[in-house]
């Protein structure tokens, strides 16, 4: 079996999305979110980043959208709670590199291991992190797994259109340029 995942990413991204690491069937499909109890494609949707709910085997349409998809920890596994601290703290280079190369305008960590074990911080909140990563700015956001029940499909959507506000949008004016709003 594959036990790596493909990072669906390239440069200069609105935000890429940050999983922890790959689930089993996730990296045996190739695919990212691929498991029926995760949320994410479905979180994604509606809170209004894409305009239809993505399916996992056409995960790489997402950077269509100007989104990318990478995780902090390549090693799959049945869950996240598996991963040692050492699996952290070997994966944070390969990961500085990796967004120093790509420079997303913004970071989503889903779920708070990662930006915990990247960051140093004892303790983080949900949102907006004040502290950024290789010029990122830096969400972290709950994780969509179906493992993740302390937060509901509606409580999922509201965390992930916060950081979809915090986005710029480009409009075009009445004399044909472009304005940031």
């Amino acid at each position: 079996m594959n036990n790596q995942l493909p990072d669906i990413i390239s440069k200069n991204l609105k935000v890429v999305f940050c999983g922890i690491n790959p689930g089993l069937t996730s990296a045996m499909k190739g695919h990212h979110f691929t498991n029926r109890s995760n949320r994410f494609w479905r979180v994604l949707h509606q809170a209004g980043f894409t305009p239809y709910e993505i399916e996992s085997r056409f995960d790489t349409t997402i950077l269509t959208y100007g989104y990318g998809l990478t995780t902090a920890v390549a090693r799959a596994t049945v869950r996240a709670d598996e991963l040692s601290k050492d699996e952290f703290a070997s994966s944070i280079e390969s990961f500085k590199q990796k967004i120093e190369k790509y420079k997303p305008a913004r970071l989503a960590f889903l779920g708070k291991p990662a930006w915990l074990a990247f960051s140093g911080l004892k303790r983080v909140e949900w949102g907006l992190q004040e502290k950024k990563f290789c010029g990122a700015i830096v969400w972290v956001l709950p994780n969509p797994s179906g493992l993740n029940r302390n937060f509901t499909l509606q409580s999922l959507v509201d965390h992930y259109q916060e950081l979809l506000k915090s986005i710029p949008v480009l409009k075009q004016n009445n004399h044909g340029t472009l304005n940031i709003s």
